[in-house]
């Protein structure tokens, strides 16, 4: 019995990464969500990089790199030789053709990896950055765990994400929230147990609450400009259900008035 609950655990698990994949692979999630794919945009890369006083030689590992703009922004910003790992091959191929056009393939490469099981050794990176992903992963203990490994003792990790207190309505408890980093999003303090447990000090955090409510506005208006292009037959966006991303967009707004969404970075050390 219990071994059939694992397995279907793991089946759900598969699952809901394949999705979130499928989803930020699609028109539909870079016409919302913008080439970065979360709040704040590069403004808060950079910030990460500079709270992980990132330099130039160094190795740093971007977990959910998506198609790779952080990574390479990073490469180019700090000199520092970047690796990206998405579970989405899409994805990958795409982020590796961009640091080609780019002339950065010497610094930046991809690879499809599953952040519950990164394909490197122990001590492998000087750094590592994971934005607006983190609470998307399945299983966040064994995450931390495994992002605590590759870092060398005394390594950086930069970690931003959206943050909740208290009850969430029931919109923004379905599959496409859970995608969206807001039906799984935790206390900011409950990231930070997820790093410690896992053997990482927690050295710093910051609240950027308005990147969140900033971004959520701006979907707001992309959701409007997008059904009226698709309504005229000028784009085409297969799967897309605008009545329900704008239940999700609508409810998340309230939920940040109310103070029950935020968005948080966090400077670890190992």
């Amino acid at each position: 019995m219990n071994n059939t609950l694992q397995l279907n655990e793991l089946e759900a698990d598969a699952e809901i990464k394949a999705c979130c994949a499928a989803v930020y692979q699609s028109d539909w999630a870079r016409l919302l969500l913008g080439p970065s794919l979360h709040p704040g945009g590069l403004t808060l890369t950079e910030r990460l990089g500079d709270l992980m006083d990132l330099r130039p030689g160094q190795r740093v590992l971007d977990v959910a790199a998506g198609s790779g703009t952080s990574a390479l922004f990073l490469a180019k910003r700090y000199g520092c030789h970047v690796t990206g790992i998405d579970y989405g091959a899409e994805s990958v191929a795409l982020a590796n053709k961009a640091a080609a056009d780019a002339g950065l393939a010497e610094l930046v490469q991809f690879r499809q990896a599953d952040a519950e099981g990164l394909p490197f050794d122990d001590n492998s990176f000087s750094a590592l950055i994971c934005e607006c992903a983190f609470c998307t992963f399945p299983d966040k203990s064994i995450a931390a765990a495994e992002m605590s490994r590759v870092l060398h003792p005394g390594g950086k990790l930069g970690l931003s994400d959206i943050t909740r207190s208290g009850s969430l309505p029931a919109e923004l408890d379905t599959l496409l929230a859970y995608v969206a980093c807001i039906a799984d999003a935790q206390p900011v303090e409950k990231y930070a147990d997820y790093l410690t447990v896992a053997g990482m000090t927690i050295n710093q955090v910051e609240t950027h609450d308005q990147a969140l409510s900033q971004m959520v506005h701006d979907m707001r208006g992309k959701l409007l400009g997008a059904e009226l292009l698709v309504n005229l037959k000028k784009i085409d966006l297969p799967g897309a259900d605008f009545d329900q991303a704008r239940a999700i967009a609508r409810s998340a707004t309230e939920a940040i008035q109310q103070g029950k969404l935020g968005y948080s970075l966090l400077l670890a050390i190992r």
